[in-house]
C-alpha cells in the first residue's frame, strides 16, 4: 500500500490529510493550532498524534509534504506604473503565486514607501511598469531607490524589457538580490503571469519558509513546497478543468473564510454573457484570486466592523447579538470555538459578511453609457452569472450550522444588480478541509487528486441545516 500525508500549516491551525493513493480515498484528517510562534513542530506534532489515533493500523508515509501560511503567510509589495494597468496586473501576479498583497505601489516611489516597506517586514518585492517599448524612467528610478535603500528582501523585475538591462545594473551594484522575468503586462490590456508566478513560488521554497523559521519542520517532513493559497488555487483549478478524459465540474467560485483573511477563487473566462456588453481594462485570467485582509474571522474582525453598515448592527442589536463585542472578543481570542447556538450564529453572521463583501470586490461589474443606439454597458472583470457551482471552505464554513445560508451571500443579489455574481449556483461544501492537501497531492497525482475532491465535496440542499 502507498500513503500520502498533505500538511498545511495556517494562520491558525495545522490541518493533516492521510491519503491511501492506491485506494483513491482519505484515511483520516486531524488538526491542531499551529505553533510558529515557539516550535512549529509541537503543533505538527500535536496534529499527527490526533491523526494516528483516528487511523486504525500503524502507517508508514511514502510522501510527507507541506504547504504553509504560517507567520502572515507570503507577502508581498506590487508595484508599477499606472495603478490601473501595470499595478493591477502586479497585484494579480502576487495573488495568483499564493501571496497576501501587503503594499500597492504607483508611478515614483518615494522614501516613506520604502519605510512602509522596511516596516511591514515584506518577504518579496515585484517591481513592474510598462509595456514592452513603453516607458521604463519609472521602473528605473524606483530600481535605484530599492538599490540604495535598506531592504533585504529579493526584488522580482518583471516590467518593460527595455530597461532589463540597466535594472540588472542598478541592482547588482546595490548588492540585491533579484531576478529577472518576463513583462506582466507586455502590450496594453495583455496579462502575462506565468513568468513571474513561478519565480515567486521559487522564491518562496527556498528562501521565505526558513525566514519564519518554517525550515526546520523539513526534518520530520520532505517539504514545503508552497503557500497554502496557491495550493488552494490548483485544486480549485483541477476541479473546474478536470484532468486528461476525467472532466471537470466546469466554472465555479470558491469562498475560503480563514482567520485572518477571505479569499475568493473563480474559475471562469469570465467574459460577457449578454450581446449589449462590452469589455473594458486589463484581461482576466481563468483562474483568478483575490485576497482580503480586513475579513478574517478571528484576526481580522474587526474588518468586519468596519464593513457593515449602522443599519446592518442595529438590526443584529435587535437579535440580541452586540456583534462589536463578539468582533472584539474573537479578535482577542484567536482560537476561539463555537460551542454554544448564540457562538453559532454570530459566526454565521460575520461569515455571512465576509462572503457577501469579498465576492462583491472579487466579480466584475456592469456601467451603463448612453449612446444613441440606446444604453450599452462596460464590464470591468469576471462576469460569474453563469457559474454553476459555489464552494465553500474555511473552519467557520465548514462547521456552521446552516452552510446554504452563509454561501448564498455569495449568490445575485437583486439590490446589486450591476454586480455579475452568480445567479443560481449549486452549493459544495469541502467539507473535510481538504483543498489544500488536494492541490498538493495535485503536483504528483493530478488524477487522483480529482477522483477524491468530485467525491468527497458535499453537496448541500436547502435542507443542510445542522
Amino acid at each position: 500500500m502507498r500513503y500520502y500525508l498533505a500538511v498545511d500549516f495556517g494562520s491558525t491551525f495545522t490541518k493533516l490529510t492521510a491519503v491511501d493513493l492506491e485506494n483513491e480515498s482519505i484515511i483520516a484528517t486531524s488538526k491542531a493550532l499551529t505553533t510558529v510562534d515557539t516550535d512549529i513542530s509541537i503543533g505538527y506534532q500535536n496534529a499527527l498524534v490526533r491523526l494516528e489515533k483516528k487511523m486504525e493500523d500503524d502507517i508508514v508515509f511514502d510522501n510527507i509534504i507541506a504547504c504553509s501560511s504560517a507567520a502572515g503567510g507570503l507577502k508581498m509589495v506590487a508595484m508599477g506604473l499606472v495603478e490601473e494597468l501595470t499595478v493591477e496586473a502586479a497585484k494579480r501576479v502576487c495573488l495568483g503565486a499564493g501571496a497576501k498583497v501587503e503594499l500597492v505601489l504607483s508611478h515614483n516611489i518615494n522614501n516613506g514607501e520604502l519605510k512602509q516597506i522596511v516596516d511591514k517586514n515584506i518577504d518579496i518585492i515585484l517591481l513592474a511598469g510598462g509595456a514592452n517599448g513603453g516607458n521604463k524612467e519609472c521602473v528605473i528610478h524606483n530600481a535605484k531607490q530599492l538599490a540604495k535603500s535598506s531592504i533585504k528582501a529579493p526584488i522580482v523585475f518583471a516590467g518593460n524589457k527595455d530597461a532589463v538591462d540597466e535594472i540588472e545594473e542598478i541592482l547588482s551594484n546595490g548588492n540585491k538580490e533579484f531576478y529577472i522575468c518576463e513583462n506582466v503586462m507586455p502590450r496594453l490590456n495583455v496579462l502575462n503571469i506565468k513568468s513571474a508566478r513561478d519565480k515567486i513560488k521559487e522564491i518562496f521554497v527556498r528562501n521565505i519558509i526558513e525566514a519564519k523559521g518554517i525550515k526546520r519542520i523539513e526534518s520530520k517532513i520532505r517539504q514545503v513546497v508552497l503557500p497554502t493559497p496557491n495550493a488552494v488555487l490548483l485544486a480549485a483549478e483541477l476541479l473546474s478543468k478536470g484532468f486528461a478524459d476525467d472532466e471537470g465540474l466546469g466554472d465555479l467560485l470558491l469562498v475560503d473564510v480563514g482567520g485572518a483573511t477571505t479569499d475568493v477563487y473563480s474559475m471562469s473566462d469570465g467574459n460577457p454573457s449578454q450581446a449589449h456588453v462590452l469589455l473594458s481594462g486589463l484581461e482576466e485570467p481563468f483562474a483568478k484570486r483575490t485576497v482580503e485582509g480586513d475579513l478574517g474571522m478571528r484576526y481580522s474582525a474587526l474588518g468586519i466592523l468596519e464593513a457593515m453598515a449602522l443599519s446592518e448592527k442595529t438590526q443584529l442589536k435587535k437579535r440580541n447579538i452586540d456583534i462589536e463585542k463578539e468582533a472584539k472578543m474573537r479578535r482577542e481570542n484567536v482560537d476561539f470555538i463555537a460551542e454554544t447556538d448564540h457562538d453559532y450564529e454570530v459566526d454565521d453572521v460575520l461569515s455571512s459578511k465576509c462572503i457577501d463583501t469579498a465576492v462583491a470586490r472579487h466579480v466584475g461589474n456592469l456601467k451603463g453609457v448612453y449612446t444613441p443606439m440606446g444604453i450599452m454597458y462596460y464590464q470591468t472583470g469576471k462576469d460569474l452569472t453563469d457559474t454553476k457551482y459555489v464552494v465553500g471552505t474555511g473552519g467557520v464554513v465548514i462547521s456552521s450550522r446552516d452552510p446554504v445560508k452563509v454561501l448564498s451571500f455569495a449568490a445575485k443579489d437583486q439590490t446589486k444588480h450591476m454586480e455579475l455574481r452568480p445567479k443560481d449556483p449549486e452549493y459544495l461544501l469541502d467539507r473535510d478541509y481538504i483543498l489544500s492537501a488536494m492541490g498538493l497531492l495535485s503536483l504528483e497525482y493530478p488524477d487522483i487528486a480529482l477522483r477524491i475532491m468530485k467525491k468527497r465535496m458535499y453537496r448541500l440542499k436547502e435542507s443542510d441545516e445542522k
